[in-house]
């Protein structure tokens, strides 16, 4: 895996933050970020919540993502030949509020999508 999640800082408070890794050149836009938990000692729940789908961004090995919780406004600062990229989550609220919270990253690699298309009149149902 080209990301690695190194911490979850200040979790349970405004500060709360994920730092990532990135270990080879990627587009960190075919990754993304959940919250679980896990069952029992290596054993991940299947219930996800929160995701959170990085934009699509070239980042460099050595460069450190960070991910808070909070609102804000993104950002990235170099530093001795390495980047920190900044993203916010937007929530209102922390995630990582309980023992046994993990953060899962993910890479998508390849994905479909289909849009529902509501017409603007719909027949009534009986």
């Amino acid at each position: 895996m080209k990301l690695r999640i190194r911490s979850i800082m200040d979790y349970g408070h405004k500060a709360e933050r994920i730092i990532i890794d990135v270990m080879q050149d990627t587009d960190i836009g075919k990754y993304l970020i959940l919250d679980s938990t896990y069952k029992a000692p290596g054993l991940i729940s299947n219930k996800v919540r929160h995701p959170f789908w990085f934009p699509d961004l070239k980042v460099k090995k050595g460069d450190t993502i960070i991910l808070h919780t909070r609102k804000g406004a993104r950002c990235s600062r170099t530093k001795d030949n390495h980047t920190e990229h900044c993203f916010y989550w937007g929530l209102d609220s922390n995630i990582w509020t309980n023992d046994g919270d993990c953060a899962i990253v993910m890479h998508t690699g390849d994905w479909h999508s289909y849009m529902v298309s509501i017409p603007k009149t719909q027949p009534e149902r009986v």
